[in-house]
């Protein structure tokens, strides 16, 4: 048997209002956002083969830059076999914006 004392703690109390950290709620009313367009960044556009159109003529047309008529190519490969063979009414997908 020890004779130690032991701690008394009977007369020991808390109180906990709350565990949740108290924070002040953000303020959020001079934020705003607009998109104009996802299209550039996205792509999946179309563009539907007019009479006298060329590969080069379209992504001029459709992306601003003649030189990126080998993209319209490449997106297109599963309908086109020659990039000089595309006739009206034909539908081509887009490649994004750069």
């Amino acid at each position: 048997m020890s004779t130690d004392k032991k701690a008394d703690f009977s007369g020991v109390s808390a109180k906990v209002d709350t565990t949740a950290e108290k924070v002040e709620k953000a303020d959020f009313s001079g934020v705003t956002a607009s998109v104009d367009t996802t299209a550039e960044k996205v792509g999946g556009g179309t563009y539907t083969v007019q009479k006298g159109d060329s590969l080069s003529r379209i992504a001029k047309q459709e992306l601003g830059d003649a030189n990126a008529w080998k993209k319209i190519f490449d997106a297109n490969k599963d309908v086109l076999d020659d990039p000089d063979k595309i006739f009206p009414g034909q539908v081509l997908k887009l490649p994004p914006k750069t």
